[in-house]
């Protein structure tokens, strides 16, 4: 089985690599090709710090995958199975600053993707999206056929990308969209809220929480082992039906102060210890998504002890501070 990853040199990229290529469940005869820019959030050393390099089943391209050229060249060369799309930009904030680097990495590197997979025809392939593209709501989940509502150009990219990579289906591509809720877990870049608040209270200082009069701190997200969602997207890669969207949801969801205050515990110390900032624009108060439809084919999940998790994460960036500390921004330092 060879599967052509992109964007494999980032968070759940790599973590999707290490899964296939060490654990039994994803079987034995997998071979990975990491198709991947070195984009910032790609600069963290992932995949040698995970010391897959050296494994004769992986090996690396680096390229755009919004480059026909050079994705056709990927493919003429490797002959891929599967492909799995992660490939994206995905910090709301940027996104809000300069929505053009998601204009094409998440837009057309997808359709570009997409439409080379089926002129290869290639068995499967696996867009990787978000819960964000069905935005807020307040009470109950958003189910797969629930309507789309992203606020924010981040969002409002993935959604589109859904749709370029769905065109290819009429043709008879395989096509297999995942939308998963708030991953978290180890080799996750410094700019995301439990690694910024881990690594920050490592170097001595406070958590930053964004805060209104009307919301202090209970934004909610739903929070998902970065393990489970790799186990989940292959397993509907294999098991899901063509055409279709799966949820992937952690069922953990929690308000932000109640995640800084897990952290708080974990660490020893008192909520003095958080410093409330200003929202941001495009922050929704809540993503709720149903997985019953992922459970209804077979699905079981590993890490479901969120604060047992969280301790272990905790652990694991103190004992990586060489990993992380060259990704902490001049601005947090």
């Amino acid at each position: 089985m060879k599967v052509l990853v992109t964007g494999g040199c980032g968070f759940i990229g790599s973590n999707f690599i290490r899964y296939l290529l060490t654990d039994k469940e994803a079987g034995s005869d997998v071979q990975v090709l990491n198709l991947d820019n070195m984009t910032y959030a790609g600069r963290g050393r992932n995949i040698p710090h995970m010391r897959l390099c050296s494994d004769v089943r992986y090996r690396f391209e680096r390229g755009d995958i919004a480059d026909r050229d050079l994705v056709k060249r990927v493919f003429d060369s490797f002959q891929p199975d599967s492909v799995v799309n992660f490939a994206a930009e995905s910090h709301v904030d940027n996104s809000l600053v300069d929505k053009s680097p998601f204009e094409k990495t998440n837009v057309e590197g997808a359709a570009v993707m997409a439409s080379e997979a089926l002129k290869q025809e290639v068995k499967r392939f696996v867009q990787i999206s978000t819960d964000e593209v069905y935005g807020s709501r307040e009470e109950g989940s958003f189910s797969e056929s629930s309507s789309l509502n992203p606020s924010n150009p981040y969002s409002q990219t993935k959604a589109r990308a859904e749709g370029r990579v769905m065109d290819c289906v009429v043709e008879g591509l395989h096509i297999i969209i995942t939308r998963s809720a708030n991953n978290y877990g180890q080799y996750q870049h410094p700019e995301k809220f439990l690694p910024r608040s881990i690594t920050r209270l490592i170097r001595g200082k406070n958590i930053p929480l964004m805060y209104s009069q009307e919301n202090p701190g209970l934004n909610v997200r739903d929070w998902l082992h970065v393990g489970d969602n790799c186990r989940a997207i292959w397993h509907v890669a294999g098991h899901g039906i063509p055409g279709q969207v799966y949820n992937i949801p952690g069922n953990n969801e929690r308000t932000n102060i109640e995640m800084a205050q897990m952290l708080l515990e974990t660490f020893g110390f008192g909520e003095d210890r958080i410093d409330f900032i200003t929202h941001r624009k495009g922050h929704d108060f809540r993503y709720s998504i149903s997985g019953d439809k992922l459970e209804g084919s077979g699905f079981v999940y590993k890490h479901k002890d969120l604060k047992a998790e969280i301790r272990s994460l905790v652990e694991w960036y103190k004992e990586n501070r060489s990993w992380w500390e060259p990704l902490v921004s001049e601005a947090d330092k």
